[in-house]
């Protein structure tokens, strides 16, 4: 005698599931099949249903904290080799997907799916989604050149594509910014492989520039000798290239002076803004006035 699982499955694939369940109906109610069957059926069915759920989750929960061990042992292994912070992430981003996809593929073959079909229908559907997201597969290969060409590093300060900031990380796809305010840029790998990257830390020195107005009337030698003083008085500011003052154009409202200097990159925001409040603290003492917008209303007579 069949069991009921049997002839369901035997039935033609024409037939409706209406008159699969007619022909089951007729077979109990003929006496063919006893419900002690059916339910010796089911119980088997859900014991080995269950057995599977069990294994799966078992292979998840093993498979989810191997990944965290393995990803240990990789940083542990890549510090102590020394590799630079920004390959570091990139192999570390990329290392965790690959093993993410394979936890999937062993949690869905310990539910009892053949894995060949399954590998078949995972290539298929990769080979879709690889046309629907070819720009992700664009930014991959834009980490790829990013990591041979190393137009930057981990702990640059970047200006690309809009956005500024310091590289917190450099993954398979994008690579993440942190802003002076404290926000976190995610930019895609495939634009900053091919636009324009203005990185302040690939040399180790910076020009810092200031733009001082005072009124017209001032002795510029003065002014010149002024600020000269208080460069040469400043240690972080760099005597070559040697420090230049020069009359920079005679605007509106005011002449104005064009100072520049050169400091490491480390101290530039620092001379940058020491230095402005040097000057202004010392031209009110030395009586150098700066300017303020006027405006002459000549009124016409009645």
């Amino acid at each position: 005698m069949l069991h009921l699982l049997q002839i369901v499955a035997t039935q033609p694939d024409s037939t409706s599931a209406t008159s699969r369940a007619v022909a089951v109906a007729d077979k109990l109610a003929s006496g063919d099949i006893h419900w002690q069957q059916v339910m010796s059926q089911l119980i088997t069915w859900s014991l080995d249903a269950g057995r599977h759920i069990i294994i799966a989750l078992a292979v998840y929960l093993i498979g989810h904290y191997l990944i965290k061990f393995i990803d240990y042992l990789l940083t542990r292994f890549l510090e102590r080799r020394k590799v630079e912070l920004t390959v570091r992430t990139f192999i570390q981003s990329f290392v965790g997907i690959l093993l993410q996809v394979l936890l999937i593929i062993s949690v869905v073959s310990a539910l009892g799916v053949n894995t060949t079909s399954f590998a078949a229908l995972l290539a298929s559907f990769g080979v879709a989604v690889g046309m629907a997201l070819s720009g992700n597969l664009q930014n991959f290969a834009g980490g790829i050149i990013i990591l041979f060409l190393k137009p930057y590093k981990v702990g640059d300060w970047l200006e690309a594509q809009g956005t500024s900031g310091t590289v917190v990380a450099i993954q398979i796809f994008h690579t993440i910014l942190q802003t002076a305010d404290g926000r976190q840029v995610f930019v895609p790998n495939g634009s900053l492989s091919s636009g324009t990257i203005t990185n302040y830390n690939t040399l180790p020195t910076r020009r810092v520039e200031w733009k001082v107005g005072v009124e017209y009337g001032e002795d510029i030698e003065r002014v010149r000798v002024v600020v000269q003083r208080l460069l040469k008085s400043d240690k972080r500011i760099q005597p070559v290239p040697a420090p230049e003052v020069y009359l920079g154009e005679m605007a509106d409202s005011s002449v104005n002076v064009l100072v520049r200097a050169w400091v490491s990159n480390a101290d530039y925001w620092s001379v940058l803004f020491d230095i402005n409040e040097r000057i202004y603290s010392t031209f009110n003492a030395e009586g150098i006035s700066f300017p303020f917008p006027q405006v002459t209303v000549h009124q016409a007579g009645a």
